[in-house]
């Protein structure tokens, strides 16, 4: 049963005021490789959303303010993006949710499991570059988990691709198809602007003073100011090309859409403000609003008028001064109020959820009251996991988000065995918010942790924020493995096999066996000899049974 603080409105009251509220919700993420203007374009959406009033960079120069998203120290000093984070604003009557994360391949697990709380996705591709490997490899996650796709083709004031080319190579290679919803007048050095498709207006720009709105103007077709603002070749090119568009792409479908089979593309540029609000104008319109979402009970539909949510992310020490920890929850269903008492799936225990926090990247504020396709924020005394569901009413819980296989590894070795307590406690909350994965050593006598890492800068991170929050200094030792697989069936399936040759056995945080393997060759050559040991790539998600602390 749920307590809240506040009386309870008419029963029709509640259901109007949710459906009214999920209607107004609008949650995505924004994908793409490093260096394609993620962060950039984060900024910018902040600053036309009016939750900025000057962008950052994200590498700040003198007075340059540093960007909102990235506020980890190291994120500031290596101008990238290393965790996600959750920044909420509202817009033309829309509150929206976007979800940062990180663009960096060696961070991708945090990325998938960001993905997991999205409802859509705005693919970012660098006009130059077009397709790169890591945004082929987040438009598989965002394909398998049917997220629809919004394309924001960057970079356009850089001498770049053909536009044609672009669309052509997003349709062949990724399978999607594709309706421009607006269209570059030039590039590079002379890129004047868009067209509108819809309404064939020209929104022409002028750089603005650096970090704050441009000016934008927008002129009809029969407007006699075009010819005298854009070169008659530029305007005439463009008009052509989207000619060829609509005569060739597909017809503007939101069920398609909102499959993940259609993307909306638009053309702009981050870094000079060419685009963005049109973009953001046209995404609230053609984005879906929050969406059912799977369970053991099958799908739960956000006007369940129960609440539920499940955990996607952890992140230790977000305020060092107070060394706190939060569990980013999205809210799946139902009406959240701060003080209410909810049911914790995996434990089964009854846990009050006081002080629940708005977030906006390293700010928060506490909040009464979320709805559907928000983030919030609360405080972890170590009782959450990611992936746990949270729930009044009925029970529920949502599908577990995996581990995937790590491909390098390292001993982490403490020289200072007075600093145990202290690196204990670093090397469990960083596991817990999933920075790095930790296996463990079947010999007892070897307590020092084995870290488990996609890339090696996850290793760096780990030992630089092991120093800087935890205060403890670390050494890492590579181990020759670039393959993990967990072992179906666990240790009964693992003895049955008696002794295995070319490989080392470990184990996870769950106690479940994890066999390393130095190459490919090796798990082959052990598959061969024992076909009966089924492995797996990606971690067996685990409910209700509490992961072993160092």
């Amino acid at each position: 049963m749920v307590t809240s603080s506040s009386s309870a409105p008419a029963p029709d009251s509640d259901a109007t005021d949710l459906a009214a509220a999920v209607s107004r919700r609008r949650n995505f993420a924004i994908i793409s490789h490093p260096d394609a203007g993620k962060t950039t374009l984060t900024e910018k959406l902040l600053l036309y959303g009016g939750a900025i009033q000057q962008a950052g960079a994200v590498k700040a120069k003198g007075e340059q303010r540093k960007v909102t998203s990235d506020w980890m120290e190291l994120e500031k000093q290596r101008g990238i993006s290393i965790t996600s984070t959750v920044l909420q604003f509202d817009y033309a009557g829309s509150t929206i949710n976007l979800l940062d994360t990180p663009g960096h391949q060696d961070f991708s697990e945090d990325t998938y499991r960001t993905l997991a709380a999205a409802d859509n996705a705005v693919m970012l591709v660098d006009a130059a570059k077009g397709l790169e490997p890591q945004t082929r490899k987040l438009f598989e996650v965002c394909r398998m988990r049917r997220i629809p796709i919004f394309t924001f083709v960057n970079k356009m004031d850089r001498p770049g691709r053909d536009p044609l080319e672009l669309i052509d190579e997003i349709e062949q290679e990724l399978g999607l198809a594709c309706w421009p919803v607006n269209w570059p007048i030039g590039s590079g050095d002379r890129f004047r602007g868009v067209i509108d498709r819809r309404s064939q207006d020209l929104l022409l720009f002028e750089r603005a003073e650096r970090g704050r709105q441009s000016l934008e103007r927008r002129l009809a077709p029969g407007d006699p100011d075009r010819a005298q603002r854009v070169e008659a070749e530029l305007l005439e090119q463009a008009l052509e090309e989207l000619e060829l568009v609509k005569g060739a792409g597909a017809a503007l479908d939101l069920e398609q859409v909102h499959a993940g089979e259609l993307s909306p593309v638009f053309f702009g540029s981050a870094m000079t403000n060419f685009g963005v609000r049109p973009f953001l104008d046209a995404f609230l319109g053609l984005a879906q609003p929050p969406v059912a979402r799977e369970s053991d009970q099958g799908p739960v539909d956000p006007l369940r008028p129960e609440f539920s949510g499940f955990v996607f992310k952890l992140q230790a020490n977000m305020d060092p001064r107070h060394r706190d920890r939060v569990a980013f929850v999205r809210v799946c269903s139902g009406r959240f109020e701060k003080d209410m008492n909810v049911r914790h799936a995996r434990s089964g225990r009854t846990i009050r959820l006081s002080r629940p926090q708005k977030l906006f990247g390293q700010d928060r504020e506490v909040v009464d009251d979320a709805y559907p396709g928000d983030v919030i924020g609360l405080n972890n005394p170590g009782m959450f996991a990611i992936g746990d569901t949270l729930y009044t009413g009925s029970r529920v819980e949502y599908e577990g988000i995996p581990c995937f296989s790590p491909e390098i590894f390292a001993w982490l070795r403490n020289p200072n065995p007075s600093a145990f307590k202290s690196f204990r406690k670093g090397v469990n909350e960083l596991r817990e918010e999933g920075a790095v994965q930790v296996l463990y050593d079947t010999d007892p006598s070897k307590r020092d942790p084995i870290l488990a890492a996609v890339g090696q800068l996850q290793l760096e991170v780990v030992q630089y924020r092991l120093e800087n929050e935890y205060g403890v200094t670390s050494r890492l030792e590579p181990l020759e493995f670039s393959v993990a697989r967990w072992v179906s069936g666990g240790w009964p399936a693992l003895e049955s096999v008696g002794r295995l040759f070319n490989c080392k056995t470990v184990r996870d945080a769950w106690d479940r066996p994890v066999l390393l393997f130095r190459n490919d060759w090796n798990l082959h050559q052990l598959q061969e000899d024992h076909p009966q040991l089924e492995l797996h790539g990606v971690a067996p998600v685990v409910s209700g049974v509490e992961p072993i602390a160092l």
